[in-house]
């Protein structure tokens, strides 16, 4: 049944190949743990007894709360799909009480970090410094998440508009605005990317010096080891990047709604967190700042 569910939310719910990747793993870590394997896994053998036992394992094996719930909205997803098609009539799912999480802010470059990240753009002159530096600004320009970013192609580039054509969560295009010094950028990288001497990509803006698509990995490593440079977060990532973006927009004026449509969220509660980081900076000042705040 494992199978027929991947496939169904592949085509029917339209969810990306990764996101289906990730229910699929989430299945198979269930299997493995009841030890059977997925090809054989019979939902109608299994209880709620089993899944709780799972997420308690996986509680004690480290893993956060946060990891636990997606383990467990993977399952709640698989049995809702069971109910659908008249496999099972009981959803085992539903009187399991999910892990509290405990709510971080988010993490996020200051900007005179962003500004030494990206003060050497000028200088470059081989094909790796100038795509490197490229992957910087336009994660922090634009918000966009490391996938989106992976998946981007040349033809979504629109110069005469400026503006990104982007394919996000569950195959949704948004565009995104991109200023014309960004768009420079592109058009030099471009003419490095384009004297490539083998190319073995279907059009993917971001290639590695082999002409092959960048892989999620190479892009990861570009960014930690570019931050680390300039910032002693202990997380250096493309999404702190997309963090970062997002707490800059606020930090300059921007409308809250503006950036939910600029990062492709799906609900406004997905943006407000990062209202809470810009308040904690204000808050910060106030006590700095404020005699009767110091008392």
């Amino acid at each position: 049944m494992i199978d027929k569910f991947i496939e169904y939310i592949k085509v029917e719910k339209r969810y990306s190949p990764l996101t289906a990747q990730a229910y699929e793993n989430d299945l198979y870590a269930l299997c493995s743990f009841l030890n059977v394997e997925p090809c054989e896994f019979d939902p109608k053998n299994t209880t709620e007894d089993d899944i709780k036992a799972f997420l308690i394992h996986e509680l004690d094996q480290g893993k956060s709360a946060r990891s636990v719930n997606r383990y467990l909205s993977s399952f709640r997803s698989f049995w809702k799909y069971l109910l659908r098609v008249g496999y099972t009539d009981i959803d085992i799912t539903a009187r399991i009480i999910s892990p509290k999480i405990e709510h971080q802010l988010p993490v996020f470059y200051k900007e005179e970090e962003m500004e030494r990240a990206t003060a050497l753009e000028s200088t470059d002159d081989d094909f790796v410094s100038v795509r490197d530096s490229l992957i910087i600004e336009l994660l922090y320009q634009t918000g966009m998440r490391r996938a989106e970013l992976l998946a981007l192609k040349c033809n979504d580039v629109d110069y005469m508009l400026k503006q990104l054509k982007v394919l996000g969560k569950r195959d949704k295009e948004r565009y995104i605005p991109v200023s014309d010094k960004l768009l420079q950028q592109v058009e030099r990288y471009i003419e490095y990317r384009n004297a490539l001497p083998r190319q073995e990509n279907n059009g993917e803006l971001l290639l590695s010096d082999k002409g092959k698509p960048l892989s999620k990995t190479t892009l990861y490593n570009i960014v930690h080891t570019r931050m680390s440079e300039v910032s002693t977060l202990k997380k250096q990532s493309p999404h702190v990047l997309r963090h970062t973006f997002a707490t800059t927009m606020l930090d300059h004026g921007a409308d809250i709604n503006t950036i939910k449509t600029i990062m492709g969220h799906a609900n406004l509660a997905a943006t407000q967190i990062y209202t809470h980081t810009t308040f904690e900076q204000i808050r910060k000042e106030y006590k700095k700042a404020h005699p009767r705040a110091k008392k």
